[in-house]
């Protein structure tokens, strides 16, 4: 067998076994909020509401340290939400999962959809 066509039955036999594999595997489509079969847990959505932005925090309390921003109207993913140091009344924190794991007041963040599990 030549080299080209040990080359090409390889390459028909893991696209097979990727087409199996994915037909294998309806528990990873997910719904309308991410959610996948109720075992795994994707993200939440909020829409920022402080006129100014939000300062995103290393730590659920308003002294920790600023490690980002989000402006004003942007959409944001969020993984869990967990009591907090209380901003206006809301003692809720939303643990953000758009790259940089930071903490956000639920204060400034509407739900798109359902409300974030707990952390």
């Amino acid at each position: 067998m030549s080299l080209r066509t040990a080359v090409t039955r390889l390459c028909i036999a893991t696209a097979g076994g990727a087409l199996v594999l994915g037909a294998a595997s309806p528990a990873l489509a997910t719904d309308d909020w991410g959610h996948t079969d109720g075992h795994h847990h994707k993200y939440y959505k909020g829409r920022v509401n402080a006129p100014g932005g939000l300062t995103l925090r290393d730590r659920p309390t308003r002294g920790s340290a600023a490690i980002g921003h989000a402006a004003h109207g942007e959409v944001v993913s969020i993984f869990c939400k967990t009591p907090g140091e209380s901003v206006k009344g809301n003692p809720l924190w939303y643990l953000l999962a758009d790259g940089t794991w930071a903490w956000g007041a639920a204060r400034y963040i509407d739900n798109i959809g359902p409300s974030p599990r707990w952390c």
